[in-house]
């Protein structure tokens, strides 16, 4: 297992020996895509032909897991190879990113590295008030447009010419790394897309957790018809690479940033709002055709780009690098992987958050509710913690889902268990069940152990400072309390 409390690090490399070509680094990271949703993992009415190529050409991973189930939170965790709660205002979703932590993406540049992204970098959030002179993803490459796209909803960002334009600008003999941020498949979809792609709403799999109904079943053919726009544009970069004899040592990696925007996923720490797809490529150093069930966590990205890039790693990363799992050199890797959420949207009462951690092994899912009082979801009747869309509205308003609802925006206990292999939707709380004591007190002391360990004020008794970061993007004043937008709010600064 690797320690999530200690720091990686990699041994500087000795003069005397001969240096590797550095490979290029491509990061495709969708927005908003939750595993099992790839036809890779056997989910119907999904095409995934550039991430099968991708998990089939490299390594799939089974049990991948953000660090958190939001946006900019786990963009900053990944960036800085640390958890949510070590990262001060960048953990907290729509805030201020500091400059306090190195980014892989400078110590990539600093090592000589070209690079940059498109589209969607860290965010939403202000980088400008955080000391930084530039996304902390990169220099942006996002200019191109496209004068058509096939539905409402996709970006209309040339993603593939905005890279075409970031190689053009490669220093000659450069490794480059790029961050195709795709907005996809974040809300809004146009209604009915999926259907009229010719997808069959029967044949699609709802979670237990969603109303098994027309209207949610065409509201996630809609959600794949985006998936597979980001999948096609991937794809057209990869055929760009090998057009041009860089892809076979270009580490390609493809992921998601969170889970699919419905209730009970995103801005949630259930499976389906952490629980992403992961596959990665390198053909020069990575065996083929292979899958793993290894317990995989957003930190460790950061020190694992350092690694392969041959640049050490510094010890304010607290995640391990993937390397020895991905060449093949081990089986090993963890036993648990634990996440975390704080503020979402502006959604309750004085800008509160709902903060939660949990801890994630093969066989169960422990969280904390450290705030079980407030609405997970948001203050009813809106709960603008889950996102706008038709499966929202159905949930809300259908009496007959009334079971479904409270599971979605209902309070919380402080405790929550969860067997994943029988209850991959979460739904049973088995917190309560005395047949299950032992594993929930285990993990719920391994869990606060960790989080002491690693400076959590959740942990220590200091967790009202996450209540006074600031949130620059659009605020609500008619939910009461503090809603002033981009301040700090004084009721809870230490």
């Amino acid at each position: 297992m690797a320690s999530l409390a200690g720091c990686a690090s990699v041994a500087p490399r000795s003069s005397s020996a001969p240096k590797p070509k550095r490979p290029n680094i491509l990061f495709a990271i969708a927005d908003d895509w939750s595993w099992p949703h790839a036809s890779m993992y056997g989910a119907p009415e999904i095409s995934t032909p550039a991430f099968d190529r991708v998990a089939r050409e490299g390594m799939v991973f089974h049990n991948a897991f953000t660090a958190a189930p939001q946006c900019s939170p786990n963009r900053a965790a990944l960036l800085t190879g640390r958890h949510i709660w070590q990262i001060e205002e960048a953990g907290t979703h729509a805030s201020i990113f500091p400059t306090t932590y190195p980014v892989f993406t400078d110590l990539l540049e600093d090592a000589g590295y070209h690079v940059g992204y498109t589209r969607k970098g860290w965010g939403p959030g202000d980088w400008k008030r955080g000391g930084w002179s530039r996304n902390p993803a990169g220099p942006e490459y996002s200019e191109r447009t496209l004068d058509n796209v096939p539905y409402d909803g996709l970006a209309n960002v040339d993603y593939t010419g905005n890279f075409d334009v970031f190689l053009e600008a490669r220093p000659d003999g450069a490794p480059f790394f790029f961050w195709y941020g795709s907005s996809e498949p974040h809300l809004r979809y146009e209604q009915g897309s999926g259907i009229r792609s010719g997808k069959n709403h029967v044949r699609v799999r709802v979670p237990e957790f969603l109303p098994d109904d027309p209207t949610v079943r065409s509201d996630m053919l809609d959600y794949f018809v985006e998936i597979e726009w980001f999948d096609s544009q991937l794809a057209l970069m990869l055929q760009r690479l090998d057009e041009l004899g860089e892809l076979d040592n270009t580490v390609v990696v493809v992921t998601s940033d969170n889970g699919m925007p419905f209730p009970r996923a995103k801005a949630n720490l259930y499976d389906y709002g952490t629980h992403v797809p992961f596959a990665i490529r390198w053909p020069e150093r990575f065996p083929q055709g292979r899958s793993t069930d290894a317990l995989m966590s957003f930190v460790d990205f950061a020190p694992t780009f350092l690694d392969l890039a041959g640049v050490n790693v510094p010890e304010t990363m607290v995640g391990a690098t993937m390397t020895p799992l991905l060449a093949g050199k081990t089986d090993s890797y963890r036993d648990h992987v634990v996440t975390g959420r704080e503020r979402h949207t502006h959604a309750r009462y004085d800008n509160w958050g709902y903060p939660s951690r949990a801890i994630r092994t093969e066989d169960y899912l422990y969280i904390r509710n450290f705030k079980p009082d407030r609405w997970p979801a948001g203050d009813p009747p809106e709960y603008h913690d889950i996102d706008e869309s038709p499966t929202k509205r159905l949930v809300m308003e259908g009496s007959e889902w009334a079971e479904l609802l409270e599971a979605a925006v209902g309070k919380r206990p402080e405790d929550e268990l969860y067997a994943i292999q029988e209850d991959p939707a979460c739904l049973n709380n088995l917190a309560s069940d005395p047949a299950h004591q032992r594993i929930m007190d285990r993990l719920r002391d391994n869990l606060m152990s960790l989080l002491t360990e690693q400076g959590d004020p959740r942990a220590l008794g200091t967790g009202d400072i996450f209540e006074s970061y600031p949130r620059v993007s659009p605020m609500r004043p008619e939910l009461g309390g503090f809603a002033e937008r981009g301040e700090y709010n004084p009721a809870y600064q230490l």
